[in-house]
């Protein structure tokens, strides 16, 4: 890389640790700085993950900063929040996760961000807007890992039940991070075929277990880290090396897929400049009216957002 690529994580919890962590292994900036509300932590998770970087050795610097940094940093990660306790929904998060993210705004405030800001913090699709409002940047420049960690369970899956490598599958989870996910059925490929070649697998249980595999890692350990924090990386190393990889990323809707001003997961075309293109695939009449109705879940809770805490 020929300049100095910055990432700023701010949340320096289970989460934003987890992925700095993957965030070095895949060597895709040069400065990783974490950032939260108890300097502290930072600066212990930092000596941490800086720690594991002898082994082997490794340039990438790693340290506890402020908000200032996000002055000069290529890629912002939010990753504020509480955790899911076992039984919750990510949209029982709403609450505690806003007025977060509004104090967050404030501290924000003074810098112009000249990067890419991804939220990870739940409930991710409203956060994502919140803050996409919040900082009054494009949609292209503000959004969230949305879907992306559903679709990583999704290919897991598929790749269980067919006994094919996940390299050779392409799938995706669209619609709300969470408990209203939709699969497109129609677009998966398998080894190049359409699923309906593999007519073994059960579609409901597919989904079921995309939509359910979160909450049963938060039921057997409190948390989930390792596939948030290797989702994160990679769809970092996307941006900072301008891959131009299909993600489904939670973006800005405006008319795409029949929706206006809602944040929901879809392939996107993830590169330098963040969302540079929306990927609209071909969904069947009922694929739509699913995914109709995830976004109507989501515009639903955007708008319980700004009754909670409303931007100026």
């Amino acid at each position: 890389m020929s300049e100095h690529q910055k990432i700023v994580i701010i949340g320096a919890g289970h989460v934003g640790s987890h992925v700095a962590q993957a965030l070095c292994w895949r060597g895709c900036a040069q400065e990783i700085v974490l950032v939260d509300k108890i300097p502290g932590k930072a600066a212990a998770q930092a000596m941490d993950v800086a720690d594991a970087l002898s082994f082997p050795a490794a340039d990438t610097v790693v340290r506890a900063g402020d908000y200032a940094d996000c002055a000069d940093a290529g890629l912002v990660f939010v990753a504020i929040g509480k955790a899911r306790e076992p039984g919750q929904t990510r949209l029982d998060l709403l609450g505690d996760s806003v007025k977060m993210a509004k104090e967050l705004l404030g501290q924000l405030a003074p810098y112009a961000l000249p990067g890419v800001v991804v939220s990870i913090t739940n409930p991710a699709d409203i956060v994502a807007d919140y803050l996409r409002r919040g900082l009054r940047l494009p949609r292209s420049r503000v959004f969230s890992t949305g879907t992306l960690l559903d679709t990583a369970r999704l290919v897991r899956t598929l790749s269980e039940e067919t006994g094919v490598s996940r390299q050779s599958i392409t799938a995706f989870s669209l619609g709300e991070h969470g408990d209203s996910s939709m699969i497109p059925f129609s677009a998966v490929r398998v080894g190049g075929l359409s699923l309906d070649a593999y007519p073994d697998v059960d579609r409901a249980r597919l989904l079921e277990r995309t939509r359910m595999i979160g909450m049963d890692i938060i039921n057997g350990k409190g948390s989930t880290e390792f596939g948030i924090g290797q989702s994160a990386a990679f769809l970092a190393e996307a941006i900072l090396r301008d891959r131009r990889a299909v993600l489904p990323v939670s973006v800005q809707l405006c008319g795409e897929y029949g929706q206006e001003d809602v944040h929901c997961g879809v392939p996107c075309v993830v590169g330098k400049n963040g969302v540079e293109k929306i990927i609209e695939l071909p969904l069947t009449d009922d694929e739509q009216k699913q995914l109709d109705a995830s976004c109507a879940v989501i515009r639903k809770h955007i708008e319980l957002a700004q009754q909670i805490a409303p931007l100026q």
